[in-house]
């Protein structure tokens, strides 16, 4: 097993398990007590859980210079950086339904990780990217430097990082994922043209988001 699960043979994020578990263990106590009712609802509510760790399989389209989406989510944002670097930020806001591993935008190498306090404000707003709890992600390429930065929303409370410095990593690998509803952004260097549109949704792993002007 890779990177993230890289390789899985199933479909579910290992960080699911923790709480799907003990929900269809509750389940059969309940049902072995006559409790039938209460039972079926753990179960239900145990299938909602594993459609949020969901890890499905992406294919990167093979497109020269192309730079792909970290995330599943729609694009709320396109401008300049919040923290005051130059180039693009794109930002990826992840609902419930959402599939939340984020991905590698492009090959290249982990030069730094870095982990921030914060609160827990609603994921969407444009200051939710430098006040909540987040992690930056910073990966040499072949363009420069792109980052990822991972921020937790108003019910993401842990974010998970599988990367660590001096790691290579291929483009749309598994590089993390947010629990429970969240927000990605992606810092492009200049010469790099954005190729999505506000409102519009992606694939980690699989969209196109920007390429080498």
């Amino acid at each position: 097993m890779g990177v993230g699960g890289q390789g899985r043979t199933f479909a579910i994020a290992s960080e699911g398990w923790p709480f799907i578990l003990p929900l269809l263990g509750g389940a059969l106590v309940l049902w072995m007590f006559g409790l039938q009712g209460a039972g079926l609802f753990l179960v239900l509510l145990a299938g909602a859980v594993c459609f949020f760790f969901r890890d499905p399989e992406r294919r990167p389209p093979g497109e020269t210079g192309a730079i792909l989406a970290p995330a599943d989510g729609r694009v709320v944002r396109i401008g300049p950086p919040v923290d005051g670097r130059r180039g693009t930020e794109i930002s990826i806001f992840l609902s419930l339904f959402d599939v939340h591993i984020n991905r590698a935008p492009c090959a290249g190498r982990i030069a730094e990780v870095v982990a921030s306090r914060g609160t827990f404000r609603v994921a969407w707003k444009a200051e939710a990217s430098q006040v909540n709890a987040r992690t930056l992600i910073r990966i040499q390429g072949d363009i420069g430097d792109i980052f990822v930065r991972q921020v937790a929303g108003i019910l993401a409370r842990r974010i998970v990082t599988w990367v660590r410095p001096g790691q290579e990593v291929r483009a749309g690998e598994r590089i993390g994922m947010i629990r429970f509803g969240s927000r990605v952004d992606l810092l492009l260097p200049e010469g790099v043209r954005p190729r999505v549109r506000i409102g519009e949704h992606v694939r980690g792993g699989e969209s196109i988001i920007g390429v080498v002007a």
